[in-house]
């Protein structure tokens, strides 16, 4: 076999790949091997026919497609593979000259990894931030503590923000009750920002068995296209007012809401939990940032490829999250004012894609350079961790496929190079 190459750009080849005679004959020989299986002949059992017999029965163009098709697929491959190329799709074959036995002559065109120019890794510019956990910080946490164990007495008085009431409530546009606008028995704190605006504020001052409208009108910016900006009428049963008491903050309080002894205690346990927990925010705030500032710094050309398959990633990614929100597809494009769904993957959808495309080329690139591995010992420990995490016996069977196992171990080795990125920047 022999082959040229011609780069039709970064990203994209051209094989010209010319089988020899020897390598025909070896292909004829595999197709008649494989079509003996099939073929009938009198005094042989099907699947017994040797194939000095079954090419005297064959037909001759049936034979020679079957030739072919084993000649092109061992042809692109061994080209491939010896030329240091790596397909990311299967090629396009166009056949140029084809003689049975004698000749074959084609061309296989497809995208490759392209190759990559790594900026200076080791001078990067990103820098971690400062951790600090303030006073405000503490006590927004013990207010939450002591919101957890207030008192809730239900007063006959007028409602007042902090409140909790229990409501029954239809909303109406135009004088017809829309979708998700009507509840009974609804619980709400007064004053806690957890319906539209003017909701909450317009229930302040009622008393319980009262009945009366609230006049709003919904937010431009609102989810559902129909009520963007509209007006409505809310008719709202005030049915039970509790005033929320919260109790003290005392070493009393702490024991109850932990192993602790004294406020303090409890405080400084606060502060070590938001500590880490901006810690490890800040540690991934400089990954992403060192990672963004290589790519920025690297050449990489971007297979349309790979491009296409991470917009489908994403697009499923952001339909599973609406749906978890009670959300589809078509009310985040209204939301957001896209056009339409071509809109929003054109320019949300692929430039997240060309993004990530670019940094997992970096980093794979990375990687190579700096000889790092996954170890068998790693990959087991990391889907032993995994498997701990997944509640049922069917996802922590699906662990241990092959594609399962080929993903985290890739996600491991991107994990180790991004660390080591990391290592090199903050000496």
């Amino acid at each position: 076999m022999k082959y040229s190459t011609k780069h039709l750009a970064d990203t994209k080849v051209e094989l010209t790949i010319t089988v020899t005679p020897e390598e025909l004959k070896n292909a004829e020989l595999v197709a008649l091997n494989k079509i003996s299986q099939e073929i009938k002949v009198p005094g042989f059992r099907k699947g017994k026919v040797p194939a000095s017999v079954a090419a005297k029965h064959v037909d001759a163009n049936d034979l020679a497609q079957h030739t072919l098709e084993n000649a092109l697929s061992r042809a692109v491959a061994d080209a491939f593979t010896e030329s240091g190329l790596q397909a990311l799709d299967r090629p396009e074959v166009e056949v140029k000259k084809f003689v049975p036995s004698t000749e074959l002559e084609f061309v296989a065109t497809c995208e490759i990894l392209p190759k990559i120019t790594l900026g200076d890794y080791k001078k990067l510019s990103a820098k971690a931030a400062k951790v600090s956990v303030t006073k405000k910080d503490i006590d927004e946490i013990t207010a939450r503590v002591k919101k957890g164990y207030a008192e809730k007495k239900s007063v006959d008085r007028k409602a007042q923000n902090g409140d909790e009431v229990t409501i029954d409530f239809v909303g109406k546009k135009d004088g017809v009750a829309f979708d998700g606008g009507s509840a009974e028995g609804h619980e709400i704190v007064l004053g806690s920002n957890s319906f539209i605006p003017g909701f909450e504020d317009g229930i302040v001052g009622h008393k319980i068995g009262d009945e009366f409208d609230v006049e709003l009108e919904f937010p431009s910016h609102y989810h559902v296209e129909d009520l963007k900006g509209a007006k409505v009428v809310f008719t709202v049963k005030l049915n039970d007012i509790k005033e929320v008491i919260e109790p003290e903050l005392t070493d009393e309080l702490a024991a109850k809401a932990g192993p602790f002894k004294t406020v303090k205690e409890l405080e400084d346990d606060i502060k070590r939990e938001l500590t880490n927990q901006k810690q490890q925010e800040a540690d991934d705030k400089l990954k992403d940032a060192l990672v963004t500032e290589l790519v920025e710094k690297s050449e990489v050309p971007v297979p349309d490829i790979l491009i296409q398959d991470q917009m489908r990633s994403i697009e499923q990614d952001m339909v599973q999250n609406l749906m978890q929100r009670g959300l589809t597809l078509d009310m985040y494009l209204a939301e957001k004012d896209f056009r339409d769904k071509d809109a929003w993957l054109e320019s949300e959808v692929k430039t997240a894609a060309v993004n990530r495309v670019k940094a997992g080329l970096v980093l794979a690139d990375l990687s190579k350079v700096l000889k790092i591995e996954a170890s068998q010992e790693e990959l087991l420990e990391k889907m032993n961790l995994l498997g701990q995490q997944y509640p049922s016996e069917d996802l922590r069977k699906q662990l241990k496929t092959p594609e399962a196992q080929r993903d985290i171990a890739n996600r491991l080795l991107t994990d180790k190079t991004i660390d080591k990125l990391v290592e090199l920047n903050t000496k």
